[in-house]
């Protein structure tokens, strides 16, 4: 899911260069403890030595709590965060937490280069970098959350500084097909989401982010919370690049990540999404699930990874300007969906066409978008003509090109048996490998030579782009 190299142990129909590209986004950043994201989920582990060091600590606990809002609260049981109960029904049955919290937890900020388990999407350099993670508890053992108790946890988030609400849950089968009716059922939750996205939390953006699970019923519509308009809401791609059997799809869906299917695919667990449990109910500290819910997460790290490059470069955002940006930095999935694909039952992959949100989150091209690099994107195996009126012109095609520069290194990264060159104001590249490169075209504006002292000309015009070369790719180049 961090980095798909088609590996036939995940699954034989694992396609390369299905994940969220977040090696080459590390090379920028690994994430910055100012930017908070709240778990709202079961409890989160926050003893677990892979998450430990990122767990958001309160410089000021309340008497509200007892002075023991730590890490965050229970919000379901109103004590300190659990993470091991369980109970047992009349039959014997053992039932409660899940480790579920933990594990989209992991996904947001486990501790990176600290030589124990698994990465976290914006989990830090291991120089204690990563952004922190605040744990607002809603479930807890067999007990569910009400509209208050989810109220109090969203409120806590954005009283505490938390600037992305991780809301790996949603109301499953309730019938809420509208804004207006979710805004009537669940009357203070929304309130308190709407209280959420209105505060200032990270100086790199205006407002808060909401991000949500689509949902795992395989219904055609989102569900809500995720579904509402002032939302995120998260489908899942298996590692084939695909829509995950479960996955919801359709109206109120934004944007897809990698969930895993580990009932479907060949490789069993191991082509579903690895990150942080509880061994005290589980057994390991590790461990695999699968849902939009282990989507999820990968897009609040990808956001959260972006608010740590926006703070590290300075820029500042609206709240708007930044979900346009998390939106559109994506890789296509909807031209491989076409007839049948069979895992754990038969799907008719037309029918999830433009239905899955804008494409598959891309770490790196969001900090591409945040520095101002503007990414190109090309399809593997191809030879590609890429237009580039919108970087240089109108007359982009009428332009002197000085040539093209890429470094040999990255050529053989992308597999480039030639340079790649300007032709008729387009950029002619073929790659053959999926990865990322820089380029720079150098053209001439006013002449077909740059001006010297002797010789009337030009001014020399230099661009620099981030090609993006993915084994898929949409004939419009991306766009939506």
């Amino acid at each position: 899911h961090y980095i798909n190299n088609a590996d036939q142990a995940i699954a034989t129909t694992s396609q390369a260069g299905v994940d969220i590209n977040v090696a080459e986004a590390w090379k920028l950043t690994g994430g910055d403890p100012r930017v908070i994201v709240a778990i709202v989920d079961e409890g989160v582990k926050y003893t677990h030595p892979d998450l430990a060091a990122n767990m958001w600590v309160n410089p000021n606990p309340s008497p509200e709590f007892g002075n023991q809002d730590i890490h965050g609260w229970n919000f379901t049981d109103d004590g300190p965060i659990t993470w091991d109960q369980v109970s047992v029904d009349a039959s014997g049955k053992k039932e409660g937490d899940s480790g579920h919290g933990t594990h989209v937890a992991g996904t947001v900020a486990a501790i990176n280069n600290n030589g124990l388990g698994v990465a976290g999407v914006a989990g830090g350099t291991g120089n204690n970098d990563g952004v922190r993670l605040m744990s607002c508890q809603i479930l807890s053992a067999k007990n569910q959350p009400t509209d208050y108790t989810v109220s109090r946890a969203i409120k806590y988030a954005a009283d505490h500084g938390a600037s992305i609400l991780q809301c790996s849950y949603g109301y499953q089968g309730s019938g809420i097909s509208s804004d207006r009716v979710y805004e009537r059922t669940a009357p203070l939750e929304y309130e308190a989401i709407r209280y959420f996205i209105s505060q200032n939390n990270c100086p790199a953006m205006e407002g808060g982010l909401a991000i949500f699970a689509a949902g795992n019923e395989g219904l055609s519509i989102s569900n809500y919370p995720g579904g509402h308009r002032s939302c995120i809401s998260v489908t899942s791609v298996a590692p084939d690049g695909l829509p995950a059997p479960y996955t919801c799809y359709g109206p109120g869906c934004n944007i897809a990540a990698p969930g895993g299917e580990t009932s479907g695919l060949s490789g069993g667990e191991k082509a579903g999404v690895l990150s942080t449990l509880c061994s005290e109910i589980s057994g390991s500290d590790y461990g695999y699930m699968q849902g939009t819910s282990m989507a999820c997460p990968h897009v609040s790290g990808v956001a959260a990874l972006g608010l740590s490059y926006a703070l590290a470069k300075g820029k500042h955002f609206t709240r708007e300007e930044f979900i346009s940006m998390l939106l559109t930095s994506v890789n296509d999935i909807d031209s491989r969906f076409e007839g049948s694909k069979t895992s754990g039952g038969t799907i008719n992959l037309e029918k999830y066409r433009g239905k899955m949100g804008t494409g598959l989150t891309d770490a790196y091209q969001l900090l591409m978008q945040i520095e101002g690099t503007p990414c190109l994107k090309v399809k593997t195996g191809k030879l590609e003509l890429v237009t580039l009126t919108k970087h240089f012109g109108g007359s982009a095609k009428d332009l002197t090109y000085m040539g093209v520069e890429v470094s040999a290194e990255d050529m053989q990264k992308l597999g480039m048996a030639v340079e790649p060159k300007m032709y008729n104001g387009q950029l002619m590249i073929k790659c053959t490998k999926p990865g990322v490169a820089h380029i720079t075209v150098k053209a001439v504006g006013g002449g077909n030579r740059p001006g010297t002292g002797s010789v009337m000309g030009g001014i020399e015009i230099t661009k620099t782009f981030a090609v993006i070369a993915r084994e898929t790719g949409a004939e419009n180049g991306g766009w939506l």
